[in-house]
């Protein structure tokens, strides 16, 4: 059994070399929700350096909210706004002598996508048309994984070690008290059940499927860094490799 285990990166966190350390692949801030290009270059070479798959993380243009705020923006916009992230991180990527893997958009684009058809058809539009070889990551049984696998495009299903489930699969909105999983304990409880067992109890208490291809550790976390090196103790005590997919 694999796994990979991703963080997010490039959003002035200071505990980023120290991740890249931890985790198999690489999302990285692309300048609509934080990051620039000298942090974009800067995670790039990091990456290379710690053999981890490079990723481009983009956002709904909102630095101020740190890209949580709710948009209805046309799909046409959202294509180009997306394809000017990733076509950026690519062209960095590639000149510092790496390659771009993958594509995880952020925040409440990611979120949005996750149930909105023609939002993610637009992202996954500007994936295919920056390069059909690029994976897409989206939430696990999401509208973006749909949309991914519609266009022909290589899909990693994503689970959250540390955000609690609604019924129908999809993330508690973090505007609610419980949303976040504060315990390590039952973060890493919930991660094993997921990647074994492939489901995920809800918040109400109901065993909800999931393809967990893909762990997100966040990096912002209080204890991002002591909670990467415990997920990474278990998988290696359970046998389970981490990679990227």
């Amino acid at each position: 059994m694999a796994v990979d285990l991703n963080a997010d990166l490039g959003e002035g966190c200071a505990n980023d070399r120290e991740l890249l350390q931890l985790v198999s692949s690489a999302n990285i801030a692309c300048g609509f929700h934080a990051g620039d290009a000298q942090t974009m270059v800067q995670s790039v070479r990091w990456a290379r350096e710690f053999g981890v798959a490079i990723g481009a993380h983009p956002s709904f243009p909102d630095r101020e909210n740190f890209g949580r705020t709710a948009m209805q923006l046309p799909p046409e916009t959202v294509y180009a706004q997306v394809l000017y992230q990733v076509g950026a991180l690519a062209a960095i990527a590639r000149a510092e002598g790496g390659t771009l893997v993958h594509v995880k958009p952020h925040g409440m684009l990611y979120n949005q996508a996750a149930k909105d058809p023609a939002l993610a058809d637009a992202i996954a539009r500007a994936v295919l048309a920056v390069d059909g070889t690029l994976r897409l990551v989206g939430l696990a049984g999401s509208e973006l994984i749909r949309a991914g696998q519609r266009l022909g495009l290589q899909t990693r299903q994503e689970v959250f070690a540390d955000r609690r489930y609604q019924d129908d699969g999809t993330l508690v909105p973090r505007s609610e008290p419980d949303a976040l999983i504060e315990s390590d304990e039952q973060a890493l409880a919930q991660t094993l059940h997921m990647v074994e067992r492939g489901e995920v109890i809800s918040r109400s208490g109901q065993a909800v499927p999931v393809q967990a291809d893909s762990v997100c550790v966040h990096g912002d976390g209080a204890h991002a860094l002591a909670f990467a090196r415990l997920l990474r103790r278990s998988f290696e005590q359970r046998q389970i490799a981490i990679r990227a997919a």
